[in-house]
């Protein structure tokens, strides 16, 4: 059961295959996990807004540091 983990003893490595595991597990059932509807409405919005050209993109890098910022500011 996921609460008996206590991830903060497990080492990156253990949590890196805990969640490999996962997503083995999950993603062998894919067929099963439906999409909620707003998700579908998501990317048909970023599928318009990128045909009108007003998608706006981001290096990966620059990205990835805004969310640790938005995540580390809560």
């Amino acid at each position: 059961m996921v609460a008996d983990l206590d991830m903060k003893k497990m080492s990156k490595v253990e949590k890196l295959q805990l969640l490999e595991a996962l997503w083995m597990d999950l993603s062998v059932e894919e067929h099963e996990i439906v999409s909620p509807d707003w998700h579908q409405e998501a990317l048909l919005e970023a599928e318009r807004l990128h045909a009108e050209g007003k998608s706006k993109f981001s290096d990966w890098n620059d990205a990835k540091e805004r969310v640790r910022a938005a995540v580390s500011a809560r």
